[in-house]
């Protein structure tokens, strides 16, 4: 295998995670794509254009190559109107596949299920592979959210069943994953490969709490907790902030200082500086726009704790991320959560969003800082077997399964 595509169509990795559609999913493409390349791959990434100003194509490195392409128009628009652009999307790669110089693409590779619907199109008709990875599923989103909050679409989850009993090979993020796409979608566990994502070790890396917290201005005392990712119902910031509006009734001896990292996702009415307000934690409880990697490993480790009330999540690399800086994370038992957290080792899980479990947990650890310490060394040194050269290997292992099979 020489040339790989990469479909990421609804939100360009190279976009800034933490708001609007970007997410780990964005740091997943580029980071498999950094690390394909690295393995001697030539890699094609493919997302949609949204602004006049992006280039139809640009180069991130010797073997990386990022086509913008056209599918409505070019400028951000709201997920929801994504499924109708798919038959422009399919035309604009199509002529691009057909023009690209040198060895042809022999493999696609698509994320999430619009993506996924491209992926199937192109694959008839360049008579080649295709690999797809979910990252979220409707059917286990539905299953999860609370009944306040809006279902995924139908179309979506026909898309997805779609996806899972016509492409090629799935890679899932973790066995509890695969057992979802067999169980909600009715799959094929021997179609499925699971291969875990990884975590860039050179960016995040423990350090010195104190030397961290003065870069942050976080004052010493204070009980600092962070949260960082998107804010929507899904990931559960309103779940962390009424669990913080409890401890400060029940426990105002704990100097909580609560750090919110992203921005709005969905078009949902959601608004979090309310909510704070509500609650009268306006000084207490901050929320800041979403920050490049290397700020971001400087609020993990300047983070008593990182917070994960997700209520699904397909892996999450946030807790690899934090407990790589050496901090313990307090999550939601769900999803991929128990594979990259090790509970009572590396961090707590917890069996639902109930915010008084959630401010119980956090008074816990507020009050046993030797836990904490042993929880966050414990976390960096776990997190030392996920690589993104391993993840990158085991897809490259996933390719070679969907190559060896006879193609019609």
């Amino acid at each position: 295998m020489q040339r790989v595509a990469l479909l990421s169509l609804h939100s360009s990795p190279t976009e800034q995670p933490g708001g609007g559609d970007a997410g780990g999913m964005n740091v997943y493409v580029l980071s498999l794509a950094e690390n394909l390349a690295r393995l001697g791959i030539t890699v094609e990434i493919f997302t949609r254009a949204t602004s006049e100003n992006q280039p139809a194509a640009h180069p991130l490195g010797e073997r990386i190559t990022v086509h913008h392409v056209r599918g409505g128009p070019t400028r951000r628009v709201p997920k929801e109107i994504l499924p109708a652009l798919l038959p422009e999307l399919t035309e604009s790669i199509h002529q691009v596949l057909e023009n690209l110089p040198g060895r042809p693409v022999n493999l696609l590779h698509s994320h999430y299920w619009l993506s996924g619907m491209v992926g199937l199109e192109l694959a008839q008709r360049h008579h080649m592979p295709l690999v797809h990875t979910m990252h979220t599923m409707a059917k286990v989103k539905n299953h999860h959210r609370a009944d306040a909050h809006a279902a995924e679409p139908d179309a979506r989850s026909a898309g997805e069943t779609r996806i899972v009993h016509e492409a090629t090979r799935l890679i899932a993020n973790t066995p509890a994953e695969a057992l979802e796409m067999e169980r909600h979608y009715n799959g094929f566990l021997d179609r499925i490969d699971v291969v875990a994502p990884g975590v860039d070790l050179d960016v995040f890396s423990p350090a010195f709490r104190a030397s961290s917290r003065a870069g942050c201005h976080v004052a010493t005392s204070a009980f600092h907790v962070v949260f960082a990712g998107r804010l929507q119902p899904l990931k559960g910031p309103h779940v962390l902030i009424a669990a913080a509006a409890l401890l400060a009734d029940q426990r105002p001896d704990i100097p909580l200082d609560l750090t919110l990292i992203g921005s709005k996702s969905g078009a949902e009415d959601y608004d979090l500086a309310a909510l704070i307000s509500h609650h009268g934690l306006s000084e207490h409880a901050v929320i800041m726009d979403p920050v490049e990697a290397k700020v971001l490993a400087d609020w993990f480790r300047c983070a008593d704790v990182v917070a994960m009330p997700s209520s699904s999540e397909s892996f999450g690399l946030v807790a690899l991320e934090a407990q790589a800086c050496g901090t313990p994370v307090l999550a939601t038992d769900v999803g991929g959560l128990p594979r990259a957290i090790s509970n009572g080792r590396t961090g707590l899980l917890l069996a639902d969003r109930d915010p008084q479990r959630w401010a119980d947990a956090l008074a816990a650890l507020h009050d046993s800082p030797q836990t904490r310490a042993d929880l966050g060394r414990a976390a960096s040194i776990y997190v030392q077997r996920f690589s993104w050269e391993d993840t990158a290997l085991g897809t490259m292992a996933s390719y070679n399964r969907a190559l060896s099979l006879p193609r019609e």
